[in-house]
C-alpha cells in the first residue's frame, strides 16, 4: 500500500537520486527532489543559523527549506560523528521557528545499532512497508551510488583532456537523469553499463604524465560541488587529472579502519575525526603515486579537518608534495577561488616541468 508522505533530504551531490529510488521503490512513497541549490539558498540557511555553525549546517538547512516549499511535508536527517550529530535537532527547531509544519524523521534518534529501530524511523513513512521490498531497494539504492560515485571518478579524470568540448558533460547529464528516471534494477545496471561504453569511446587529447591532483577533505563539502564552488570542475578545466578518494562508497561501504590506521601510523597515533585518518591516508596515498599536488577543502569551523592540517604538513614535507588548503563559508566567492587555483595550477605545471 502506498503511503501518502511527500519525503525529501537535502541535496547532496547526485547521491539524492539513490535515496529517490529507495524511498519510491522500497517505501512506496512520493519523493520530493529537493530544488537546486543557490545563492538564495545559502543565504536563507546562514540568516537562520547560527553564527559558529560549520557551513554545511547552513547549506542543508537553506536546502530544507527550498523542500519544504517545493511540496515536501516530511524531512529525513542523518546523525554523524561529528557536530553533524547534533544537525537534526537544532535544524528541526530552527524550522519549527519559522513557521513551517512538517515530520522529522531524525535518524539520530535511531541509531542504536540494533535494525528494528531503523525500521521504526523507516515505518514512519509507510506503516504497512514490505520487509522483502525494502531490503530489494536498499540494495539497488546501494549499488546505484557505486555507480555514481564510478561515473564521477570517470569523469574528472578524463573530462579536462576531451577533444571535442562538452562530450562528457552531456554524456554525464544522461546518465544522471537516468538514474533519476530508474525504477528497476535493470534501469540502473543498463545507465552505468551505457556509461562506461560511451565514456570509453570519446575521444581525448590526455598527455602521458598529465597533471594529477589528489583533492580530500570534509566529508559534505569535498563531495558537493555547490558548497566547494565546482573545484573539481575547475581543476579539470585547466587539464588536470582530479582524484578524490572521500566519498559514499569508499567511506561507508569499503572503508577499512584498521588498514588505514596502520598505513598512516607514522603520522598519527589516534583516530582524529570522522574523515581524518581517510585523508590522511589519501595524501600519503597521491604522494607515494607521485601525484603533482594535493588539494585540502574544509568548511570554516570544522575542527577535525583543522586538526589534520599539521599532518598534511608533514606529509607535505616528507614528499616534496605541494599543498592548497582552502576553507569555505556562507561568503567564499568564485573569484577569490579561481585566482588561488590559478596560482595553484602555474605553481604545480612550473614544478612538474623542472622536475
Amino acid at each position: 500500500m502506498r503511503s501518502d508522505k511527500k519525503v525529501s533530504f537535502p541535496e547532496f551531490n547526485h547521491y539524492n537520486y539513490a535515496l529517490k529510488y529507495f524511498i519510491e521503490q522500497g517505501l512506496e512513497a512520493d519523493y520530493v527532489m529537493a530544488p537546486q541549490m543557490t545563492v538564495r539558498t545559502m543565504d536563507r540557511g546562514a540568516k537562520n543559523s547560527p553564527d559558529y555553525v560549520c557551513t554545511p549546517f547552513k547549506t542543508t538547512l537553506g536546502s530544507m527549506m527550498d523542500a519544504l516549499e517545493a511540496g515536501a511535508d516530511t524531512l529525513i536527517m542523518v546523525m554523524g560523528l561529528c557536530r553533524l550529530g547534533y544537525y537534526a535537532e537544532l535544524q528541526e527547531q530552527v524550522l519549527r521557528d519559522l513557521g513551517y509544519e512538517f515530520d522529522f524523521i531524525n535518524l539520530a534518534q535511531y541509531s542504536t545499532g540494533k535494525k528494528r529501530d531503523y525500521i521504526k524511523a523507516l515505518k514512519r513513512i509507510n506503516p504497512k512497508m514490505s520487509i522483502p521490498k525494502i531490503t530489494k531497494a536498499i540494495a539497488d539504492a546501494i549499488k546505484m551510488a557505486e555507480y555514481l560515485d564510478e561515473a564521477e571518478s570517470i569523469y574528472y579524470q578524463n573530462c579536462g583532456f576531451e577533444k571535442v568540448r562538452g562530450s562528457y558533460k552531456k554524456l554525464r547529464t544522461k546518465f544522471l537523469s537516468a538514474m533519476e528516471t530508474a525504477s528497476s534494477r535493470r534501469d540502473i545496471d543498463a545507465a552505468y553499463n551505457r556509461f562506461k561504453r560511451d565514456a570509453a569511446q570519446i575521444p581525448l587529447d590526455k598527455p602521458r604524465n598529465p597533471l594529477r591532483v589528489g583533492v580530500l577533505g570534509e566529508f559534505y563539502t569535498v563531495m558537493d560541488p555547490f558548497s566547494n564552488l565546482n573545484l573539481e570542475q575547475k581543476l579539470a578545466d585547466m587539464g588536470v587529472e582530479v582524484h578524490r578518494f572521500m566519498n559514499i562508497t569508499n567511506r561507508m561501504l569499503r572503508y577499512r579502519a584498521k588498514n588505514l590506521a596502520v598505513e598512516t601510523a607514522d603520522y598519527c597515533e589516534y583516530e582524529m575525526g570522522p574523515t581524518s585518518t581517510a585523508n590522511i591516508w589519501s595524501a600519503k596515498h597521491y604522494a607515494d603515486k607521485g601525484f603533482d599536488g594535493l588539494v585540502h577543502v574544509k568548511s570554516a569551523g570544522c575542527t577535525p579537518e583543522i586538526d589534520i592540517m599539521p599532518v598534511l604538513q608533514n606529509i607535505s614535507a616528507d614528499y616534496k608534495i605541494p599543498v592548497l588548503y582552502l576553507t569555505y563559508d556562507s561568503q567564499t566567492s568564485d573569484t577569490g577561488l579561481d585566482t588561488r587555483i590559478e596560482a595553484f595550477y602555474d605553481m604545480i605545471s612550473m614544478r612538474k616541468k623542472v622536475i
